[in-house]
């Protein structure tokens, strides 16, 4: 099984790509950052360090690594089962001439195989809009083949990354909870069934839970702390006022 994963950087590489590589797929790696890119192909590993009560570590080892503007990606893409990005949603644009470009390639192969793209992005409905931004790049005939032997199954992301230094430069920093629900309706061919991935049914409740229930917690955390004089979140989610409060809004956002 092989995946490319746009974005080598530290979300690529400690959550959507490690949870492929541990799942059994060999990543590929999909950047512009030759520096990283070189570092995977010479390394060939790296260790995701989760970061908790309990700490532990991931050695991800499956990988290489291609730069995204040149055709090596599109070879890349030509011959996987499943594409993700970790890269933000304004670029989605930029790269959905490279993937419409490896469509087309397997279209004149003939390749009648599933490929499913899955935009891991801050962002509501982001495979959505890849979608939309790729079918504009192709003709009439290859939107047909699209349709039928690729998917773009909407997703919600979360997992918190920090940006902390590692002896290793591509080693990563992670908190050990992540949630990775993915469209189940929208897969075409056979749904992967990959461990760390949730099949959701109806993804729309974990997006809104996402945004009215998590990010709720994260801001009055936030605003009431910073009211009180307090200098972080940690400091601010410490003080048991602040603690009741938040607790009761999410609670509450929870109930609708």
């Amino acid at each position: 099984m092989r995946a490319v994963q746009f974005g080598a950087g530290n979300i690529g590489r400690g959550f959507i790509g490690a949870v492929l590589e541990q799942a059994g797929y060999h990543v590929v790696y999909a950047d512009v950052n030759q520096a990283v890119i070189d570092l995977i192909n010479e390394k060939k590993e790296y260790t995701v360090l989760v970061k908790d009560v309990d700490c532990i570590e991931q050695h991800i080892t499956n990988i290489s690594a291609v730069n995204s503007t040149t055709e090596a990606v599109v070879e890349e893409i030509a011959k996987a089962d499943i594409v993700t990005t970790a890269v933000g949603v304004v670029i989605l644009p930029r790269i959905a001439p490279t993937i419409a470009k490896a469509i087309a390639a397997r279209h004149a192969a003939g390749l009648e195989q599933p490929l499913n793209i899955i935009a891991c992005e801050n962002a509501v409905r982001a495979s959505s809009q890849l979608k939309e931004h790729t079918l504009s790049h192709l003709t009439e005939e290859q939107k047909t083949y699209c349709e039928k032997w690729v998917g773009f199954p909407d997703c919600s992301v979360d997992r918190i990354v920090p940006p902390v230094r590692t002896e290793n430069p591509i080693d990563v920093v992670v908190e050990a909870f992540y949630e990775w629900n993915v469209e189940e309706k929208s897969f075409v061919g056979e749904v992967p069934h990959i461990a760390g991935m949730n099949l959701a049914d109806n993804l729309i409740a974990y997006i809104e839970r996402k945004l009215f229930t998590l990010n709720t917690g994260h801001a009055i955390t936030a605003y009431i702390g910073k009211l009180r004089g307090k200098a972080t979140i940690d400091e601010s989610i410490a003080d048991e006022e602040i603690f009741a409060i938040v607790k009761a809004a999410m609670q509450e956002s929870g109930l609708g």
